[in-house]
């Protein structure tokens, strides 16, 4: 190797090593993930829980989650546990936010980034359920470890938002749906009675929805049409989406 790369590589080390000086000098701040999974079922939001596994909570229900490993990004930290902990694989998760008060974890100071995912109940079934992990029934969630509570109420603020915004609810709902289970979801999310013959010229309107043909069976009503929501055609014409401001 010529003299003038060998002192190339030898600047370039020695500035590698002030880097890594400077750094060492930082605080060191862990860093952990939590996983907020919703689901929709029975007309109900359903968020997953977990027992919390350490003492100081013992009892109480918390998200699931897990520090970051250091070398480790955090979305797929965030994969990592929901696989770790359910046994579900290829769930789309979206980070929504970090917690940051310096007082949230009680072994100190400790970021926590909060991810967040729609579920289909009946598509995603559990293949884990240590620690007595199920979905609980939202507005039936009082008290959690940690900040966890804090934390739920912020993601569910931000899926009433999105899901205005976004299509993102038909995450929720089977492939086949009725207007009527359509409207139930929405409800449940935004917790709001809508009116049932705005909420369908609304999305009548938008011009996404596919009428199958079919109609409801084995109900306790008047059986509805079925539709599909038209995700190709969504993404081609995403403007059209005029969001649910109801």
């Amino acid at each position: 190797m010529p003299k003038t790369a060998v002192k190339e590589n030898e600047k370039k080390d020695g500035l590698i090593k002030d880097v890594q000086k400077l750094v060492s000098s930082y605080p060191r701040v862990p860093i952990t993930v939590d996983c907020v999974i919703f689901g929709f079922n029975d007309n109900e939001l359903k968020v997953l829980l977990i027992r919390s596994d350490l003492e100081v909570y013992k009892g109480k229900w918390s998200l699931l989650g897990d520090f970051s490993g250091d070398n480790e990004e955090l979305d797929g930290a965030a994969k990592r546990v929901l696989k770790q902990r359910t046994g579900m694989d290829g769930v789309y998760l979206e980070q929504v936010k970090t917690f940051s008060h310096p007082k949230r974890h009680p072994g100190g100071r400790v970021l926590t980034v909060a991810y967040c995912s729609l579920l289909n109940i009946e598509h995603h079934q559990l293949k884990i359920t240590e620690n007595e992990l199920h979905w609980h029934t939202l507005n039936g969630i009082k008290e959690m470890a940690f900040d966890h509570k804090n934390i739920l109420d912020e993601c569910y603020a931000w899926l009433q938002k999105r899901i205005q915004e976004h299509p993102l609810g038909f995450n929720l709902l089977p492939d086949k749906f009725s207007l009527r289970e359509l409207q139930n979801l929405y409800e449940a999310i935004l917790d709001i009675k809508l009116d049932r013959r705005n909420f369908r010229k609304k999305f009548f309107s938008m011009d996404f929805l596919i009428d199958t043909g079919e109609m409801e069976d084995d109900v306790p009503h008047r059986p509805g049409k079925l539709y599909k929501f038209n995700f190709q055609k969504y993404e081609k014409n995403k403007r059209k989406w005029m969001g649910i401001d109801f």
